[in-house]
């Protein structure tokens, strides 16, 4: 086999500087790094170039959600309309119902109180003209599961 032998070298700088390099705020406006084409860094002076300019805004789709409230919104309207004419034209009779109502909770309460004060008073006079009534009743059994026997007496 052939080895070629390559020879290591190190480049030391010609002329060392004291100063490394300048500050970036030393730089006067219009001057930048460059890097040559043969790979040494350096400032110059670049032409002035317009910022770039800004994409053109790319339509973007209606979300699904945007079109259906969209159709939504006059059907609920319409709804809420016809609802306030419904109730319109429903006022009198649930006027009317209300009234009923009222009355029939007054007949109930009137009955709740008139009716067993009628009782008491149809048994007063029914008790006026005859005694009452007793019944006497004896049970007697013998043993545990004996046959029972009773009389009842009407007096």
């Amino acid at each position: 086999m052939h080895e070629t032998a390559y020879e290591i070298t190190t480049l030391t700088p010609q002329h060392p500087t004291t100063n490394p390099g300048m500050l970036p705020t030393e730089i006067p406006p219009g001057v930048q790094m460059v890097t040559l084409p043969g790979g040494i860094r350096t400032l110059a002076y670049t032409p002035q170039q317009a910022p770039p300019a800004l994409p053109a805004p790319v339509a973007q789709p209606i979300p699904t959600w945007a079109k259906t409230t969209a159709l939504l919104t006059p059907t609920i309207g319409g709804g809420i309309a016809a609802a306030g004419i419904g109730l319109s034209y429903a006022a009198p009779g649930l006027i009317a119902m209300t009234d009923a109502l009222w009355a029939a909770v007054a007949l109930i309460a009137a009955a709740a109180i008139g009716v067993p004060m009628l009782l008491r008073i149809g048994r007063s006079a029914a008790g006026a003209g005859r005694g009452s009534t007793h019944i006497t009743q004896n049970i007697t059994a013998s043993g545990m599961f004996g046959k029972a026997n009773g009389t009842i007496n009407h007096r």
